[in-house]
């Protein structure tokens, strides 16, 4: 089975991979917006902690799943023998394509502006950035020509495919980042971006901030949803999975991180607000780069938002893999024709959160909920699949992995690739994040998020005041 199915070629070739599911918008449009809004450097610390105390246990977990079973997160369940378990892999399935259906409008709306800056037919503000997300048209076809390239790279299959294709896109990342860097650095008042973002006040700490950032990191690495248990499920056993959970939550707290010094000290050379949120990426900097001058502006604005593309780029490969690893495994779909089915479905159900962004007032206003205020249907489908659906799923893969699959079962698949595990204090401690930590944090994320968005009750400010 592993043979038809293919796997990957190499170790780093898996990290790499993964390490592109994990990296994406979340990390460079999301990240430096949430530190924004939850007081800078001391959301930072948060987030980092976050990431190696909650996230990397569940991500081990997940990979141990995956190559255990050698199957997608529906099949991989079953086949450890709990059949009814098989709903945690449906609801991280249904997450997948939720999240891919909206996710491609947004590298749309990354590609497009990369191509109007750079061919000069960009306009600057919220109003421009308005009547750019309403044009259907024009983001549909970039949409498309985004899902066709998804799509093209999956179903050349793991090694063949994504394999080749993180090994280009991840560096290439890497250095276009760094060269954003370098020059951001050069600007004026720079220095105090990198102090806001560097230096924490704690007193900045709220129960909301630690809940931002509690979302933020799991978000981040792309858990709960069976990207890594597919993923997981290429992997030799001869591979040391826990070092390369290490090395996958290094890389993506690395580019979030960096994602930092850049966009920081372009916000502070031109006094803007700090919490401008989502519109920071789309409506704010654009403005910063065209006023650095025609010729430079068109280059440093075009190379951001190629970056952004890319990055988009490695997360929607993934995205794509986990419902297409479920048709080849459980529906004997060959690879080609399952990737092509999957990808214009997802297209399909896209749709409306495409229509969402002005086009259509009635996907615009699409609903009114009790804590979140009006949404539309993009930002609807955001909160079920991504702040919702994510943390539940990691939630139960704790839960199962714990005490259902049991831990004795867990590390002994921890093990192979790496004997030296067994006994040792980075088992004990996986032990028992992914029986206590990992349960109450992603429990209590999951309650919050129903409670506040969806019966109005904000328990954060009945807690902390």
């Amino acid at each position: 089975m592993a043979t038809q199915r293919g796997g990957f070629s190499s170790r780093l070739g898996f990290i790499l991979a993964a390490a592109g599911s994990a990296v994406g918008l979340g990390n460079i449009w999301k990240f430096p917006f949430e530190v924004g809004q939850g007081g800078g450097a001391a959301f930072v610390v948060m987030y980092l902690i976050f990431c190696f105390v909650l996230c990397f246990p569940v991500m081990v977990a997940e990979i141990a799943i995956g190559r255990k079973t050698q199957l997608n997160p529906v099949g991989a369940f079953k086949a450890l023998g709990y059949k009814n378990w098989a709903i945690v892999g449906y609801l991280g399935l249904a997450s997948g394509v939720l999240i891919l259906s909206f996710y491609n409008v947004v590298a749309a709306w990354a590609f497009g502006y990369f191509v109007d800056i750079l061919f000069g037919t960009f306009n600057v503000g919220e109003q421009a950035f308005g009547t750019f997300v309403a044009d259907y048209v024009k983001v549909g076809g970039y949409g498309v020509l985004f899902m066709l390239s998804t799509a093209f790279i999956v179903s050349r299959g793991v090694s063949g495919g994504i394999e080749k294709a993180a090994k280009i896109l991840m560096p290439t990342l890497f250095i276009m980042i760094l060269a954003l860097i370098v020059y951001a650095l050069t600007l004026p008042n720079a220095m105090e971006g990198i102090k806001f973002y560097l230096i924490p006040d704690f007193s900045q700490i709220t129960g909301k901030v630690i809940y931002s950032a509690l979302g933020q990191a799991f978000f981040s690495l792309s858990l709960g949803m069976g990207a890594l248990i597919t993923y997981g499920s290429y992997v030799s056993k001869k591979d040391n999975i826990v070092s390369a959970a290490a090395a996958i939550t290094l890389m993506d707290v690395g580019v979030a991180t960096l994602a930092g010094f850049m966009i920081f000290p372009f916000v502070f050379s031109q006094g803007i607000e700090t919490d401008g949120g989502a519109g920071l990426i789309f409506m704010t900097l654009p403005g910063v780069f065209e006023s650095l001058g025609s010729v430079l502006g068109i280059v440093v604005g075009a190379l951001f938002f190629l970056l952004l593309s890319f990055a988009a780029f490695t997360s929607t490969i993934s995205l794509l893999e986990v419902p297409t690893a479920y048709m080849v495994d459980e529906k004997k779909i060959p690879r080609s024709k399952a990737t092509w089915i999957v990808a214009i479905f997802i297209f399909i159900v896209g749709i409306p959160s495409l229509l969402s962004a002005g086009a259509v007032d009635s996907l615009t206003h699409f609903v009114t909920l009790k804590g979140a205020g009006d949404k539309s249907f993009m930002d609807f489908v955001g909160l079920i699949a991504s702040d919702t659906f994510l943390p539940l799923g990691g939630f139960l893969i704790a839960v199962f992995t714990a005490y259902v699959w049991k831990k004795e079962n867990f590390n002994a698949e921890m093990a192979n690739g790496d004997e030296e595990i067994r006994g040792s204090w980075l088992q004990s401690y996986v032990d028992f994040a992914i029986g206590y930590v990992c349960p109450i944090l992603l429990g209590s994320i999951f309650i919050v998020t129903v409670l506040d968005n969806f019966l109005g009750i904000r328990i954060l400010d009945i807690l902390f005041g």
